[in-house]
């Protein structure tokens, strides 16, 4: 089987405080399971985290940033 590879990597993105900010990557392969971490910390969803999936994107929304998000 051919290995899920990154066709648009995750960009670094600037928000301020108390807003929201999108973090979006781009897969080879749709529908592949993503696993959004924070160092060391997988991350669930919550009022805090979304997670949305297009077939070969996958997206993360931070709301009410603060800058422990960085």
């Amino acid at each position: 089987e051919t290995p899920v590879l990154f066709k648009q990597e995750l960009q670094n993105e600037e928000a301020k405080e108390g807003k929201q900010v999108r973090l979006t990557c781009e897969l080879s392969k749709p529908g592949t399971p993503v696993k959004w971490m924070k160092g060391d910390t997988v991350l669930c969803a919550s009022e805090k985290y979304e997670f949305k999936q297009y077939g070969t994107v996958a997206e993360l929304i931070i709301r009410d940033v603060k800058s422990v998000d960085a």
